[in-house]
């Protein structure tokens, strides 16, 4: 048996006359958690739906979970959850009463038993005779995530799961996340989040419907061969829009007290920079970080306006 969940090479997909993703290779080893990232419309749902065997790749070749993608599309399905980004479950149901339903779709035996143990390990029992649809988008979440691992998959996909959910529940989330995936779980997450990002063992960036890199946070922050400055202090904020002018400055932005600023050449960047400085306003150089890398990242792309995820 291979010791990757996912091993595709030189999957493309066409809609009509558009290319939506084109020639993706991925190799994902058995038991991690890799996020899928890129702007809107980048080919990240269209690569996972064919990795999955729901949608049929117009060229390419491989395997997930041993089966093959274009062949054995079936039983990729039957062991793979797939949990969307809308809630997808039934409002005028119970917590309980969504899972028995679904248990049944499943049409797994010993229905209370796997039950009562969903929603243990869940959390939910004490919510368990609360309907679906009066919970906050943090339960419904974990509902959800109860739902499409009852079934014991070995492939988890997530299409940006933790959208409009509070910080607080968001980490619950990927607590429970990394403890499936300790538990032998293959987990895909399609996500806009940088610190979601960085809670992935690789990430994958797709832009314009191709793969433009792969690797750990540290390796993608590494090949954005950036640098970064932090202009702090009163006032600073007015100076942003001429700070993107100037030249060697590829991005800035202002977070907190501060303008976060990046380009390719340290000596250039704190020399136009230099200026800005003033009793008030101090430069330091600072670490680059996920969110500066994939900002480099898209200005090397382009822009993308494809229109199928």
């Amino acid at each position: 048996m291979s010791d990757y969940a996912i091993d595709v090479s030189g999957l493309v997909k066409r809609f009509d006359n558009k290319v939506a993703v084109n020639g993706v290779d991925i190799k994902m080893p058995k038991g991690q958690v890799w996020g899928f990232l890129g702007p809107n419309g980048s080919g990240k749902t269209t690569t996972i739906r064919m990795i999955c065997g729901l949608l049929q790749p117009s060229e390419g070749k491989g395997q997930c979970l041993g089966f093959d993608i274009l062949k054995q599309s079936a039983q990729i399905k039957n062991l793979t959850g797939y949990m969307t980004q809308k809630f997808s479950f039934w409002g005028d149901l119970t917590i309980r009463e969504n899972l028995e339903f679904v248990a049944r779709l499943y049409q797994l035996k010993n229905i209370k038993q796997i039950v009562d143990n969903t929603l243990a390990n869940l959390g939910l029992t004490h919510r368990q005779h609360q309907l679906a649809g009066a919970l906050s988008g943090g339960w419904k979440q974990r509902l959800a995530l109860a739902a499409v691992t009852m079934s014991n998959p070995k492939l988890l996909l997530l299409d940006e799961p933790t959208a409009g959910v509070d910080p607080q529940a968001r980490r619950d989330f990927w607590d429970e996340i990394h403890k499936l995936s300790a538990q032998g779980l293959t987990v895909l997450v399609s996500t806009h989040y940088m610190d979601e990002a960085e809670r992935c063992d690789q990430i994958v960036y797709l832009a314009n419907g191709e793969l433009i890199t792969q690797g750990s946070v540290d390796e993608i922050i590494k090949q954005a061969d950036i640098v970064a400055f932090q202009l702090k202090g009163h006032g600073i904020r007015e100076q942003l829009q001429s700070i993107k002018q100037e030249e060697g400055v590829s991005s800035a932005a202002y977070f907190g007290a501060a303008v976060h600023v990046c380009g390719k050449n340290a000596d250039e960047l704190k020399d136009c920079l230099h200026k800005y400085q003033s009793d008030d306003i101090s430069l330091t150089q600072v670490d680059v970080n996920l969110e500066d890398a994939f900002i480099q990242m898209m200005a090397n792309a382009g822009f993308d306006q494809r229109q199928h995820g």
